[in-house]
């Protein structure tokens, strides 16, 4: 069998950079905190295991998406809001990816556990122009990341800088067929007459910049999933004020996220208009007595967790 993740700390990379604390498991590979004894600074590192839970060799098909992971990564680094790959260690039995290490840890546990920025409508702006900046940079360099999501971004300097991580799911294919793509919070859901059909990867990550505008401001999710079997979705396409009923959002916010949350991905606002008016919006949420009136029970209004079920969650991932 393959070596555990735990079995994997203590080693050391090169001469110096030695494997410390596991920071995350997923199912791509596992990032390790690290420590350089040589320059006294730390790392994060992703390990990418060159074998699969049972031992054996990975396929030429996963091989192949190991390697564009670090490739579209490498890619889209030079970027100040984009994790940077400093470099590559390759070995048997793991390929080791030495990435920049932000001890704040990710936008969801941040928003969740810190309550940083729900509220504070200066830090919103702030947070997702950057978010902004970083996607608006890999489609300039025909990247789709397409696992855009509140996980998948890092913190630092006290949640004012916001860094893009994990392109374990990125393309350079402006269509896909790759349907289960992502998070189901995050996806807009494919009718069911067009199941098989592909979808266009930019106006795939504007949706799913608009869930974390959601949870950036509110802290919770619009709906489960973009899907008329889920009642908040469904309620939302009749009425396209309808969020502004069950969330404290502003009107300003309002129209923003009817312009995201358009169904048609050729009618949906790109991420370099997104940026503009993101820039230009005053103010982002509404007093919370503004969200009164009647609601389903499967939306965002209630604030207890039982009954509450588009708080942000961490699960309902597809991948």
């Amino acid at each position: 069998l393959p070596p555990t993740p735990e079995s994997r700390i203590g080693i050391v990379l090169g001469q110096y950079l030695e494997l410390k604390t596991i920071l995350g498991t997923g199912a791509y590979g596992v990032v390790y905190s690290a420590f350089d004894h040589l320059t006294e600074t730390w790392y994060a590192v992703k390990a990418l295991s060159k074998t699969n839970a049972n031992g054996e060799p990975l396929d030429k098909r996963q091989r192949e998406f190991q390697s564009r992971e670090i490739r579209l990564h490498y890619m889209a680094s030079a970027h100040p809001n984009i994790v940077s790959v400093l470099k590559i260690v390759d070995d048997p039995e793991c390929t080791y990816v030495v990435l920049d290490f932000c001890p704040e840890g990710d936008l969801f546990s941040n928003i969740t556990e810190r309550g940083r920025y729900v509220g504070n409508d200066a830090l919103v702006r702030q947070a997702f122009l950057q978010i902004l900046d970083a996607v608006e940079h890999c489609h300039r360099v025909g990247i789709y990341h397409r696992d855009l999501k509140p996980e998948n971004i890092l913190v630092s300097n006290a949640g004012t800088q916001v860094l893009l991580a994990d392109f374990g799911l990125a393309t350079m294919t402006p269509v896909s067929e790759d349907h289960g793509c992502g998070s189901t919070f995050y996806m807009k859901c494919l009718d069911q007459s067009s199941r098989n059909a592909s979808y266009r990867c930019a106006p795939n990550d504007v949706w799913s910049l608009g869930v974390i505008l959601v949870n950036l401001t509110c802290g919770r999710n619009p709906w489960k999933q973009a899907s008329v079997e889920d009642s908040t979705y469904k309620a939302f396409t009749r009425n396209r004020d309808f969020l502004k009923t069950i969330l404290p959002l502003s009107d300003e916010l309002n129209d923003i996220l009817g312009m995201i949350f358009e169904s048609d991905p050729k009618e949906r606002i790109d991420v370099s208009q997104l940026k503009q008016l993101i820039f230009q919006c005053s103010s982002f949420s509404a007093p919370i007595q503004q969200a009164s009136l009647p609601s389903p029970p499967q939306s965002p209004c209630s604030f207890t967790e039982d009954v509450f079920e588009n708080s942000l969650s961490d699960d309902g991932s597809v991948s």
